[in-house]
């Protein structure tokens, strides 16, 4: 297989603290610090969220800002995918910072149950942040936490409210909802190829434990892979990740194993249909 695969570093997150990992990159500065190296390693898009001072995680526009800013100056031509997730804030605030242009963003197109909490994405909502991501050109990634999140996709790019062919990430091992099923996994690839065409780009993302067994089955189906401290703070059951680029390395030694060449930068924005870097 000669399909390059992008691979995407979710590099903070919204739930890990350095107490679950001293490695997990808080500060903007640290962040970016990170994000490079991950960079260095073969990722070549950053899923992002921020912190506030105390390093709780907000929506804060300025915080988007300064972290955008860094990533443009010391990761040139890496895609910036910026978080509209409800962890980092409600309602509206949530899409505060789409305009700032970034490449893409998240958006969750249903609810869904999380460990402690229903994760709420009315259908107001979720059409207000589609048309925020179409007024300022960004590419939306769709987190599929249930199947009937890639059929929500489908009506969306249907009815115009995505534009282009949805790029579909499948979201597995998160507690209370979707497991890591290998037989729900390939019938969510089959779904996406009947939906949007075989040639359409899809993503997938474990959680926890599930972040090593997702990325290797993605990579092998000839899908991307996400990885990174958000979703998973070890290496193994004993050992702690050392850092994004640990885990992104881990990625493409599984992409080398399949015959995957690593996307570029320029690859992945061909791959995704987004626009070019600003000269």
């Amino acid at each position: 297989m000669t399909k390059p695969c992008i691979i995407c570093v979710a590099i903070t997150g919204s739930v890990p603290t350095k107490k679950d990992n001293p490695a997990l990159p808080v500060t903007v500065t640290e962040q970016v610090e990170s994000t490079h190296e991950a960079f260095e390693a073969g990722a070549s898009i950053a899923h992002c969220h921020v912190r506030d001072d105390e390093g709780k995680p907000t929506s804060d526009p300025d915080q988007f800002a300064l972290l955008k800013e860094g990533l443009e100056k010391h990761c040139p031509g890496m895609i910036i995918q910026l978080s509209t997730g409800g962890r980092s804030g409600a309602g509206l605030e949530r899409g505060g910072m789409l305009p700032l242009r970034p490449d893409m963003a998240s958006i969750s197109v249903g609810s869904t149950n999380f460990p402690t909490r229903v994760y709420e994405n009315s259908p107001d909502l979720v059409d207000w942040l589609a048309g925020e991501m179409r007024k300022y050109d960004v590419k939306p990634e769709v987190e599929a936490f249930d199947l009937s999140h890639i059929f929500q996709s489908k009506k969306m790019a249907d009815a115009g409210d995505i534009i282009g062919t949805p790029y579909v990430q499948f979201v597995m091992g998160v507690k209370n909802s979707m497991p890591a099923d290998r037989e729900v996994f390939d019938f969510y690839v089959k779904t996406v190829h009947r939906l949007f065409g075989t040639d359409a780009p899809w993503c997938a993302a474990g959680i926890g434990r599930s972040q090593l067994e997702l990325n290797e089955w993605a990579i092998a189906a000839g899908g991307h892979a996400r990885t990174g401290l958000e979703d998973n703070v070890r290496m193994d059951r004993e050992t702690l990740a050392p850092s994004n680029a640990a885990l992104v390395a881990r990625a493409v030694e599984i992409c080398k194993k399949h015959d995957r060449p690593i996307a570029t930068s320029t690859q992945a924005r061909e791959i995704l249909g987004l626009r070019p870097v600003a000269a």
